[in-house]
């Protein structure tokens, strides 16, 4: 995700700089390349070897070691990200003020890169006055502040003032800095997960969708530059990143008029969630006892949200289908992609081992309306999520 990035991480002298360690390890894990400066005080709570170690190269402290200039300007200007981690209410007066006196500070003044600052300290230090206030003067300056966390302290008391975890840090990370650029400017509308249509206040009817499939689609346009909305129904799993927009809702009703409503805004629009195609037709108003040996509940369709879309669909749309098949897949999803106007439909079948419902994995062939077929073997849904996008790419 961060794939050539080239990163510095910045440490100063808090019980959290253990964290910066695992923040290490996770930047290089996921493509970047790291160089790590620390002030000296910070070299009692993480040992500069074990960084270098991770690093893959040396760790700077001083200015100059074995007489050689440690060129603190060239490093900031080579960055793409400076990340201070954990930055000390010691460390943000300094940088808030321009105090240079360490080569922390030497390199944040230095650097012309994005700065992404995560603060580490007591509650009581976290809320003063003049942390907050240099909190402030510094994002200010443009500066990415990251959200403490709420938790136990160094100090034995239960507040805020936890340092980020190293695995916030690199998704805030890749919100700012690792995202591509091949979708930029388009609007991207993406349904996903299931319905609830209610019974009575306790009881709905659903199915198993658990949404995955659309999360991971919504997630692989972000990352490259598109502006996505997931209209989602009932599900536990959300977006990785907050600047995916999210509308939660419950039933087809809902879903259909929140759809209504973004529609003519999208470029693309891709309908993976699973909407019920029956409702109760009458909703009792009370819970419904157990009285006799079988109960009879009158359904009613719903509206068929993915034909209404088509209808409305102009020149520069493009509307992408789902269709989950047990029998007779290919003469059904050909028969949806026609009717309903669509641009392609991607096929799945339960028959197939590893693909389906609330599954990390899933096989899937895409028709397209100009006759075009193209099929993914079983993969993650991720990777089957990165694969379509990639496709679909491939018509703008």
């Amino acid at each position: 995700m961060l794939q050539g990035k080239k990163i510095i991480v910045g440490i100063s002298a808090s019980i959290a700089a253990y964290k910066a360690i695992l923040l290490v390890r996770l930047l290089k894990k996921n493509g970047a390349e790291v160089r790590v400066v620390m002030t000296q005080s910070a070299k009692d709570f993480v040992s500069p070897l074990v960084l270098s170690t991770f690093s893959n190269h040396p760790v700077w402290i001083d200015f100059h070691e074995n007489h050689v200039w440690n060129n603190h300007v060239e490093l900031g200007l080579w960055a793409d990200a400076f990340v201070i981690a954990p930055a000390t209410c010691n460390t943000l007066s300094k940088m808030a003020n321009g105090l240079c006196d360490n080569i922390v500070i030497a390199t944040y003044l230095s650097a012309r890169c994005p700065i992404f600052i995560a603060p580490a300290m007591d509650e009581d230090m976290f809320k003063h006055p003049s942390t907050q206030q240099n909190l402030s003067k510094l994002q200010s300056f443009g500066n990415h502040i990251l959200s403490v966390n709420t938790g136990f302290l160094a100090s034995g008391l239960h507040g805020e003032g936890r340092m980020a975890e190293p695995e916030e840090i690199l998704l805030d990370l890749v919100d700012k800095i690792g995202r591509g650029g091949k979708w930029q400017g388009k609007n991207v509308l993406i349904s996903a997960g299931p319905t609830q249509e209610a019974i009575d206040p306790v009881r709905y009817i659903s199915n198993h969708s658990s949404g995955k499939m659309g999360i991971s689609i919504a997630e692989a346009f972000y990352l490259q530059g598109a502006n996505v909305t997931v209209i989602a129904g009932p599900m536990a799993l959300k977006p990785t990143f907050s600047g995916i927009h999210w509308i939660p809702v419950v039933s087809a009703k809902e879903m259909e008029e929140a759809c209504l409503r973004e529609f003519p805004e999208s470029d693309w629009t891709i309908m993976a969630a699973a909407v019920a195609d029956y409702r109760p037709a009458q909703v009792s108003s009370e819970k419904i006892k157990k009285k006799e040996n079988t109960l009879e509940i009158g359904l009613e369709k719903t509206t068929d949200i993915l034909a209404t879309l088509g209808t409305q669909k102009r020149s520069h749309q493009k509307l992408i289908g789902f269709a989950l098949e047990t029998e007779n897949e290919e003469v059904h999803a050909l028969d949806k992609l026609n009717r309903k106007n669509l641009d392609a439909i991607v096929l799945n079948s339960l028959k197939d081992p590893g693909a389906g419902f609330g599954l990390d994995t899933n096989q899937v062939q895409v028709f397209q309306k100009s006759g075009e077929r193209h099929a993914f073997s079983l993969k993650s849904k991720d990777v089957i999520a990165q694969e379509l996008v990639d496709l679909f790419h491939s018509w703008k």
